[in-house]
C-alpha cells in the first residue's frame, strides 16, 4: 500500500498539530487490564472524549476554522449527526465565527443542546442524515458560506490523522488499530499515518451491521449505497459514501468488519464495568469487533480508538442495562 496516493499528506497533516487547541493533542493511551480476561488479548485505549465536545472531531474542526479565520471568511454550515456539530461550534466560537447546523429532528437530544449551548444556530430536518448533508449544502449555496464537509474536507481527515501521530509516536507494541468507520474521517486519517509510519500495524475498519454501506464499498471496491439505516451507532451511520474517501479507505484499510447491535451494546456495557467509562455506541465498535471474532484476536496487542461519548443518559441506561454480563 503506498500511502502517498491519498489525498492526504503526512506533512500537512504535522502541521495540523500547530494549529489544533492543545486541549484535543496527546489524548491518553494506555492498555486496559481489566479488560485482558474478557476479550483474550491486550487492548489499549486511545481516548478521544476527555475534552470540552467529548470526541475526535474537534481536532478536524481546528484545522478548518483556522484556515476560515485566516482566509477571513466568517461563516460556515455543516450537517451533523452531534459530534462534528458541536466540534466545527466549539472551534467557530473561538475565532468568531459565525456556525450555522442542520441536524435530523431524531439526533440525539444532548448533542442538539450541546449545539445550541456552544452558540452556533441550529436547523432540524425531518429525514436523516443523508437529509441534513442535502440541505447544508443548500444553505451553504443560498448564503455563500462555507459547507464543511466531514471526510470529504481533507481538513477532517489530517485532523483526526493526528491521532495516528500520537500512536506512532508511543513507540506502538500494538499489531493492530480498531477504527470505527462512518464517513471514514477517522479511518482514513489514522490509516494514513500507520500506513506512512508504522505500515506493520493492521489497520481493521469497525461499521454496524444496520449501517453498512461504506463497508459493502470497501469490499466491493465501488460505491453502494443503502436505503436506510437501523442502527443505535448514529454517529457512523451513513447511507452513501463519499467516492473520494473510498478510494482512500481502499488504500489503507486492511480489513473491514461488520457487528451485530448485541455486540455494540455489550462493548458499552465492557467499558463501563472494566475501564470506567460512558461512551457512546460508535465509540464501542472496536470492543464489538473482538466479541465477535475472539481467535482472531487471541493473545495480540489491539488499540480500540474510542472516539465519542456523547450519549443521551436515559438511552444510555435503557441500553446498557440490557446488556449481559461477561464473564471469562
Amino acid at each position: 500500500m503506498d500511502a502517498k496516493t491519498t489525498r492526504l499528506d503526512t506533512a500537512r497533516i504535522r502541521a495540523a498539530r500547530r494549529v489544533i487547541d492543545p486541549t484535543f493533542l496527546d489524548t491518553p493511551l494506555y492498555p486496559c487490564e481489566p479488560l485482558e480476561p474478557h476479550l483474550g488479548c491486550t487492548v489499549s485505549i486511545k481516548l478521544e472524549t476527555a475534552n470540552p465536545v467529548r470526541s475526535f472531531k474537534a481536532r478536524g474542526t481546528e484545522v478548518v476554522a483556522s484556515l476560515l479565520a485566516d482566509g477571513g471568511s466568517r461563516a460556515a454550515v455543516c450537517a451533523s449527526a452531534g459530534n462534528l456539530g458541536q466540534a466545527l461550534a466549539w472551534s467557530g466560537r473561538g475565532r468568531g465565527l459565525d456556525v450555522t447546523v442542520v441536524a435530523s429532528r431524531f439526533a440525539t437530544l444532548a448533542k442538539l443542546d450541546r449545539i445550541r449551548d456552544l452558540g452556533a444556530g441550529l436547523e432540524l430536518v425531518d429525514g436523516d442524515h443523508e437529509m441534513a448533508r442535502e440541505r447544508a449544502a443548500a444553505i451553504a449555496r443560498y448564503e455563500g458560506i462555507r459547507l464543511v464537509e466531514d471526510s470529504l474536507d481533507i481538513e477532517t481527515c489530517e485532523g483526526a490523522a493526528t491521532i495516528g501521530l500520537e500512536l506512532v509516536e508511543a513507540a506502538p507494541s500494538f499489531d493492530a488499530v480498531l477504527i470505527a468507520l462512518g464517513g471514514g474521517a477517522l479511518a482514513t486519517g489514522v490509516g494514513h499515518v500507520l500506513k506512512a509510519l508504522a505500515p506493520d500495524v493492521e489497520v481493521i475498519c469497525v461499521q454496524p451491521l444496520g449501517a453498512p454501506a461504506m463497508t459493502q464499498s470497501w469490499r466491493g471496491r465501488r460505491v453502494v449505497t443503502t436505503d436506510s439505516t437501523n442502527t443505535i451507532a448514529d454517529g457512523v451511520a451513513g447511507r452513501r459514501p463519499i467516492p473520494a474517501v473510498l478510494d482512500d479507505l481502499l488504500l489503507l484499510a486492511d480489513d473491514a468488519v461488520l457487528v451485530q447491535e448485541a455486540s455494540i451494546i455489550a462493548g458499552m456495557r465492557m467499558l463501563l464495568d472494566h475501564a470506567g467509562l460512558v461512551v457512546e455506541p460508535s465509540a464501542a465498535l472496536g470492543i464489538a469487533a473482538i466479541l465477535e471474532d475472539r481467535d482472531r484476536f487471541a493473545g495480540r496487542h489491539v488499540v480500540t480508538i474510542v472516539c465519542g461519548s456523547n450519549v443521551d443518559v436515559d438511552t444510555y441506561h435503557r441500553w446498557v442495562g440490557a446488556a449481559p454480563s461477561h464473564r471469562p
